[in-house]
């Protein structure tokens, strides 16, 4: 993925769907949010990235702050995207 065109390739991966349909479901650092993804990946439920920081560090100018990226899924995923996250925030307390 090319960092400062990444969220806009990502959004090809979800067949060029509507920004509208889509809903900020979680916010964390890079490395907590690509797990989350990839679990919500393995329950079938597509996502997006967005990580303001790493585009605007490859750009040559600073957005957002490196631990603030986004995960967004489609609204009609949201429940299901939300047990997942919950199930994965009560094995983070363990």
């Amino acid at each position: 993925m090319i960092p400062l065109l990444g969220t806009y390739i990502e959004l090809l991966t979800l067949n060029k769907r509507a920004m509208s349909d889509l809903v900020k479901i979680y916010s964390d650092t890079e490395i907590t949010v690509t797990h989350l993804k990839n679990r919500l990946a393995d329950n079938g439920i597509e996502s997006m990235i967005k990580n303001d920081f790493e585009s605007g560090v490859s750009a040559g100018f600073v957005a957002g702050a490196p631990n603030s990226v986004e995960l967004y899924v489609m609204n009609k995923d949201l429940e299901r995207a939300q047990a997942i996250i919950e199930q994965f925030k009560a094995e983070l307390k363990k």
